[in-house]
């Protein structure tokens, strides 16, 4: 349906601190001319106006405490870029009885023109829902009629039986915002802790009470009335190498600690842990499947028949789970249903796994523990009061001697010791079935590394021929052999590779370790190439950085507001040596250079040296720390620039006659 609007000659564009919901469709002049200047010019959408507001109530359609949040906002596109902010998803929790339910969805656009702006309504039709998984589902509409220059609105109410974390509200997003408020009624009988997250603080904060916002069995409870607003607020931009964004968002985040009814009924939430580690300890699908080593006493013996010391005794059980249970790429802290299914079934969730590495291990009598964690994509966990529902993702440690391991047996490709990048997370926490439970540091215990040594000669006819060998631990190896894997076998990996590099021709290869994932992966290649740009019989000229070269800065905000997480510490080494038939004088080379990051956080090196008839270049990069805090990013992003604007020089050289 289209509608036409006369232009209103006044604004309600500027709009004073806590003004509460704005009507729908009261499009301004103001609103279809806003300068995107004034917040970024390099935006392709802003958000106008956004106001939420959060309240619990006695369900008309459950009869139960319901959380009802309502939102509302105007978004002005400016370029097809910004269109998909027109195609709106909306989470939707479900589990079992306990579900949310949306309703109320009314969305327009707006386009100015001959003067008057028309109104473009959405069908109901085009809402739809998409189910996800067994305890999420997506309600999706797309609006209507949209142009570079739209403005769109929408609205729509989520009623929510989950009380416990009442509404979070992002104040950040990917797109800027010149106006955003929230508005929470927290009933005098609910207590939360409360919280803002994110580099901005708020604009306009107050709070009063509400008279006899709720009556519960007849007796009226008063409300706290809080709002919350944040003015021109700048798009969050997500860049390489960080963990989950909503860790570094602006936002309020809610969290229950306890609720009392007026007949003096109590419960809490905040709940120390000791409490919590007997619960943990105590359940069916965690603590108790801990316990489980009856179900490898049988088996221990042989699976650690040639283990000669404890360490090789926890390889040889780390292997051999792996083998026996497949990842079904569900996360979890609690077996799906216990180990013994999931042994048979030979299939189980992350916790199914890890729980049967950590019965196996205490049946070969280790020193095995838990520990739950919050995976990169998760975001971190509150560490002033447990909040279980933080964690996602459970593995095993093993103590041994004055060392110890952190275990995941999820992935076959796995190295001992070696957690996946995506439990590599800040802190997690040890879940000893005797002794109370403790933080735990979640860091790679080794840093990833890689290097390539080319040993060639530049033959008569002006080719290079020789071998190229790569070394690669770390998660440089993991990701490797996982691409390795993804092919049928290794000569078509070795062919696509072939395709990739058209300045080079793979001859033969040789890959070792493929599978020996304790050792070193190691690549050798006979390759040939003609150099690039031969300039006459006198003289060769050529780029010595075809190997890995750096040709786009990983850093390019100007300001970034959180760490760059690069989840392991790493160190590169590339040596080309060529051997040169008969004498050459270097006219032109990339400069030697030696840059260092400040605090021993990184450096590299850059060396081209000619000896006779041998030339040899090298090259290292280090990057000395996992996480580089935000005040380190210019000088990251500096670190950067120098080498790409450095390999940019080819290397000249004139046979000396």
């Amino acid at each position: 349906m289209r509608k036409i609007f006369l232009l209103l000659s006044f604004s309600f564009f500027v709009i004073n601190a806590f003004a509460q919901n704005f009507p729908f469709g009261a499009v301004t002049f103001d609103d279809n001319n806003f300068d995107r200047n004034k917040i970024d010019s390099n935006a392709n959408a802003v958000v106008l106006k956004e106001f939420g507001t959060s309240s619990i109530q006695i369900s008309d359609r459950t009869g139960s405490f319901e959380l009802i949040f309502e939102y509302h906002v105007k978004i002005k596109l400016y370029s097809k870029e910004g269109f998909k902010k027109a195609n709106v998803v909306i989470p939707i929790y479900k589990d079992g009885t306990r579900e949310e339910f949306l309703n109320t969805i009314k969305a327009s656009t707006f386009n100015f023109e001959n003067g008057r702006f028309v109104e473009t309504e959405m069908d109901k039709k085009a809402i739809f829902t998409e189910i996800k998984s067994r305890y999420w589902a997506s309600t999706k509409f797309t609006l209507p009629n949209i142009k570079e220059g739209s403005i769109i609105e929408y609205s729509y109410r989520l009623e929510s039986p989950n009380l416990f974390n009442f509404k979070t509200w992002e104040f950040q997003s990917d797109i800027p915002k010149v106006y955003s408020e929230y508005l929470a009624y927290i009933p005098a009988v609910y207590n939360y802790n409360v919280s803002l997250r994110g580099f901005y603080k708020l604009s306009n904060n107050k709070s009063e009470i509400a008279r006899e916002c709720l009556r519960v069995n007849g007796v009226p409870i008063d409300c706290s009335k809080i709002w919350y607003v944040m003015k021109d607020v700048p798009a969050f931009v997500e860049e390489n190498y960080m963990t989950a964004a909503s860790n570094f968002k602006s936002a309020i985040y809610f969290e229950l600690s306890d609720w009392q009814m007026p007949d003096g009924r109590r419960q809490i939430y905040s709940k120390t842990w000791k409490d919590v580690d007997y619960e943990l300890t105590s359940e069916k699908t965690l603590g108790s499947q801990m316990r489980r080593k009856d179900l490898f006493k049988e088996t221990i013996p042989t699976i650690t028949k040639s283990a000669t010391d404890d360490l090789s005794k926890a390889k040889a059980v780390y292997e051999y789970i792996k083998k026996q249970i497949k990842w079904n790429n569900y996360y979890g802290t609690r077996s799906e249903d216990n180990i013994k299914k999931a042994l048979d079934m030979r299939s189980g969730n992350v916790a199914d796994i890890n729980l049967s590495l950590i019965a196996a291990l205490s049946a070969a009598n280790l020193d095995t523990e838990a520990v739950i964690l919050s995976t990169r994509d998760n975001g971190t966990v509150n560490k002033l009061y447990p909040i279980i529902t933080d964690f996602n993702y459970l593995v095993a440690k093993v103590n041994i001697g004055d060392k110890s391991y952190l275990l995941d047996a999820t992935d076959p490709l796995l190295p001992f010791g070696l957690l996946p990048l995506r439990c590599v997370n800040d802190q997690g926490r040890v879940i000893n079935l005797k002794k109370a439970s403790y933080w735990i540091d979640l860091t790679a215990f080794q840093k990833s590394t890689s290097s390539y040594i080319m040993d060639a000669k530049l033959n008569a006819d002006g080719k290079i021929t020789g071998t190229i060998t790569i070394h690669n631990t770390g998660y440089e190896a993991l990701n490797k052999r996982k691409e390795i894997k993804k092919y049928n076998s290794i000569d078509e990996y070795v062919e696509k590779l072939d395709e990739r590099l058209p300045k080079l021709q793979i001859l033969k290869h040789n890959i070792i370790n493929i599978d020996s994932v304790e050792k070193t992966l190691t690549e050798i290649y006979q390759i040939d190439f003609s150099p690039m740009g031969s300039l006459g019989n006198d003289e060769l000229n050529f780029s010595p950085f075809f190997i890995n070269p750096i040709v786009k800065n990983p850093f390019n905000l100007n300001e970034r507001t959180y760490p760059v997480d690069l989840g392991a510490a790493s160190e590169e080494r590339i040596i080309i040596s060529i051997a040169l038939p008969g004498k050459f004088d270097v006219k032109e080379k990339p400069k030697d250079l030696a840059i260092a990051l400040p605090n021993s956080g990184g450096r590299y090196l850059l060396k081209t040296n000619i000896d006779d008839n041998l030339i040899t270049f090298s090259q290292i990069l280090q990057l000395s720390k996992a996480i580089y805090q935000a005040e380190e990013y210019p000088y990251l992003k500096e670190f950067y620039s120098k080498i790409i604007q450095n390999q940019k020089s080819d290397l000249l050289l004139k046979k000396v006659k």
